[in-house]
This record gives structure tokens, C-alpha cells and sequence, in this order.
């Protein structure tokens, strides 16, 4: 799953090295306009939906806040 959303996060922002781990959005490497293309790719690569009320920053900080989120909302490996 992990590689799954960087292959993702790369295809958004291809400049940025999204398998180190930082936080994404206080590292200014995804903006609010990401976040929104992020959500709808991981939507429709993992047959989910997330809730409006998840889409917060902390949830998109990280590799690993984005998988907790996808779990979270039924996505499965």
C-alpha cells in the first residue's frame, strides 16, 4: 500500500522525494489544490471514499498518516 500512494504522491509532485519521511504539507510539498487531486486518486486506486470531514492536514502529512487514513476508510493492500 505504501508504495502504491508514493507512486501516487509522485505523479502529483514528481519534484519531491515523498518516500523520506516528513511532513508533507509544513514542508510546502503538497498544497490545498494536491490534496484535492490526492484524495481523488486515492478514491479511484483503492475503491473508497473519503469523508470531506478527513480531509484535514494531519491525515495527509505522511506516507504513513495517508495509510491510517485509507484503513481507516476500507481501503485494503
Amino acid at each position: 500500500m505504501k508504495n502504491q500512494i508514493i507512486e501516487i504522491l509522485n505523479g502529483i509532485r514528481p519534484e519531491f522525494d515523498f518516500g523520506a519521511e516528513t511532513n508533507f504539507i509544513s514542508q510546502g510539498m503538497l498544497d490545498s489544490f494536491d490534496l484535492i487531486t490526492l484524495v481523488t486518486e486515492l478514491d479511484e486506486s483503492f475503491k473508497i471514499s473519503i469523508d470531506g470531514t478527513d480531509i484535514l492536514p494531519e491525515n495527509f502529512e505522511t506516507v504513513d498518516a495517508i495509510e491510517a487514513l485509507l484503513k481507516k476508510n476500507g481501503a485494503t493492500e
